[in-house]
């Protein structure tokens, strides 16, 4: 069967189960007329990807916790999403971190040609799990952190240095511009650790997280290599940031 094939029958294995609140492997085989092996194959797929858990004898919905869907981009968040997808080269090994900005980066990765993407978020996994051009989808695993709404801890940091990548990319809750990127999250070990696995680490935050008083240090800015953010960041906090020797990309609102 093609993967083409698999991936529709597999997206309608998920339909089913958000219908049903339940799904057997038994009922399944007969459904779509092919072997309960094959079944416990597509049952296994879906959950290493985030999208159900896996029951003695078929599945269920993954906790509504671990499922929220994301609120819609802002002008600002898909400007910035589209020029940071330009960095990203064919067949590049990418890290993508939990987070609203960092969500806009998926739907751009349609025109991308075998790239392989690790992330810590199961609703980036799901979304990436949707492309038509699927790229090869690593997930973290971990200790579930619902602050974050996604995967932490040591588990997690030793999967990911059993890699290596060429690009990082990673979000935050403000900018300081002497020390780097702030967040309110005190469990900063899993991207400091996703920025040593990575040759080239990409920020992507709105201009208006400047200033903010956040008091946790997330990245310093020898860590980072890119900065991209919209066009309303002011001049002058640009050529600050850029002496720190980082590139600032900064993505226009308007056409």
């Amino acid at each position: 069967m093609t993967k083409r094939n698999t991936q529709q029958r597999r997206h309608a294995i998920i339909n089913l189960l958000n219908e049903a609140g339940e799904v057997s492997v038994d009922a399944l085989a007969l459904s779509f007329e092919t072997s309960e092996v094959t079944i416990r194959k597509d049952l296994a797929a879906l959950e290493k990807n985030g999208l159900l858990l896996r029951r003695y004898g078929g599945a269920v919905p993954l906790p509504h916790e671990m499922t929220q869907e994301a609120e819609p981009l802002s002008l600002a968040k898909q400007a910035i999403a589209k020029a940071a997808a330009r960095l990203i080269r064919d067949h590049n090994r990418i890290i993508i971190d939990s987070g609203s900005t960092t969500s806009g980066l998926i739907q751009e990765l349609s025109d991308k040609r075998g790239l392989v993407v690790m992330t810590n978020s199961l609703q980036l996994a799901n979304a990436i799990h949707e492309l038509e051009q699927e790229p090869t989808l690593l997930m973290t695993g971990g200790t579930w952190d619902p602050h974050s709404e996604s995967f932490q801890g040591q588990v997690a940091e030793q999967v990911l240095r059993s890699y290596d990548f060429d690009q990082l990319f990673i979000g935050a809750d403000g900018i300081d511009l002497d020390r780097g990127t702030t967040t309110f999250n005190e469990l900063t070990g899993l991207s400091k650790v996703m920025a040593e696995v990575s040759r080239e680490v990409i920020v992507m935050l709105e201009s208006d997280k400047l200033g903010r008083r956040i008091p946790n240090l997330e990245l310093p800015w020898s860590q980072v290599s890119v900065l991209v953010t919209d066009d309303r960041l002011p001049q002058v906090a640009a050529d600050r940031i850029s002496s720190q020797g980082v590139q600032v990309i900064l993505a226009p609102l308007s056409n």
